[in-house]
C-alpha cells in the first residue's frame, strides 16, 4: 500500500478511537538534534553508555557517572521540542482517553506540553536522594558534582533507570492499563528491540488494538504492526492531525 493511502488509513483509525495510546523512542528525539548516546554516538571520555548508566558504575565511581550526566544535561538543554513532540501533545489535548509511553529521557514531551505520560526509564532533569529516597525537579545546568540532597544531605542519583534496574511497577501499571484498552497504538521512533516497551505492540494486538510504526527504517515490529509509514517522526506525525 502507498504512504500516502497508509496516511489515509491511519488518520481514519485515529478519527475513529475513543482511546489512543503512543509509544515513543529516540528516533522522535533525535529529530530535535539529541544523540542516541548508544554505539558510535556513545564514547565519552572512551566510556560507553553502557559502562556508565549502571548502579555499580556510580556506587564505584559517582563523579565520573555525574560528569557524564553533566554532560548529557548540557547537550539537551539546547535542544528543543520538535514538531513531532508538538504534535502529539495536541493529540492528547484531542482525545479524552489518550496515554504517552517513552523510552526517552530527555523531557522534550513534557517541554511540549504532553501531560498524560509515562517516562518509563526516567527523566534526567530529576533527582534522587540516595538516602531518603525523595525525586524532584532539577534543572541547574552545569549541576553541582557532587549534588546532595537538600532534606538529608546524602548523595543524589540520575533519576534514570540504568542497566540492571527495574523500572516502576507504577508506571508499568499505568503502560499496561493504557495497552489493553487503546483502539490505536502508534509506536515513533523506536528500534523495538529493548523490553519491556518491545513487547508493548503484542499486548496491543492481542485486546484488538489497530497498531501503527513510524520510524525511518523497518524494525522487527513491523512484521507485527497493522500499518508502516517509513520517514522522520517530524514530518510524519503532525500530518495525522490533518483534516481527512
Amino acid at each position: 500500500m502507498a504512504r500516502g493511502s497508509n496516511l489515509g488509513l491511519l488518520k481514519e483509525k485515529l478519527a475513529a478511537a475513543e482511546a489512543i495510546t503512543v509509544l515513543t523512542g529516540a528516533g522522535i528525539s533525535a529529530d530535535s538534534g539529541v544523540p542516541t548516546f548508544r554505539g558510535a554516538d556513545g564514547l565519552w571520555k572512551n566510556f560507553r553508555a553502557e559502562d556508565l548508566a549502571t548502579p555499580e558504575a556510580f556506587e564505584r565511581d559517582p563523579r565520573l557517572v555525574w560528569e557524564w550526566y553533566n554532560w548529557r544535561r548540557e547537550l539537551i538543554a539546547t535542544k528543543q521540542p520538535n514538531d513531532a513532540h508538538k504534535a502529539l501533545a495536541e493529540l492528547e489535548r484531542r482525545c479524552p482517553d489518550f496515554w504517552l509511553m517513552t523510552q526517552n529521557v530527555d523531557g522534550l514531551h513534557r517541554d511540549a506540553g504532553s501531560r498524560k505520560l509515562s517516562e518509563i526509564h526516567g527523566n534526567i532533569w530529576k533527582v534522587r536522594c540516595t538516602g531518603c529516597g525523595v525525586v524532584e525537579n532539577n534543572r541547574d545546568v552545569p549541576i553541582a558534582i557532587l549534588p546532595s540532597c537538600s532534606r538529608c544531605g546524602s548523595l543524589l542519583r540520575p533519576h534514570i533507570v540504568w542497566f540492571g534496574e527495574s523500572l516502576s511497577p507504577d508506571d508499568l501499571d499505568d503502560c499496561s492499563r493504557a495497552l489493553k484498552h487503546c483502539d490505536v497504538l502508534l509506536v515513533i521512533g523506536t528500534s523495538g528491540v529493548v523490553y519491556p516497551a518491545a513487547g508493548f505492540a503484542s499486548v496491543a494486538k492481542e485486546v484488538g488494538a489497530f497498531v501503527a510504526e513510524i520510524n525511518l527504517d523497518p524494525t522487527p515490529q513491523s512484521a507485527l504492526v497493522d500499518l508502516s509509514l517509513h520517514g522522520r517522526a517530524k514530518d510524519l506525525v503532525p500530518l495525522l492531525l490533518e483534516p481527512l
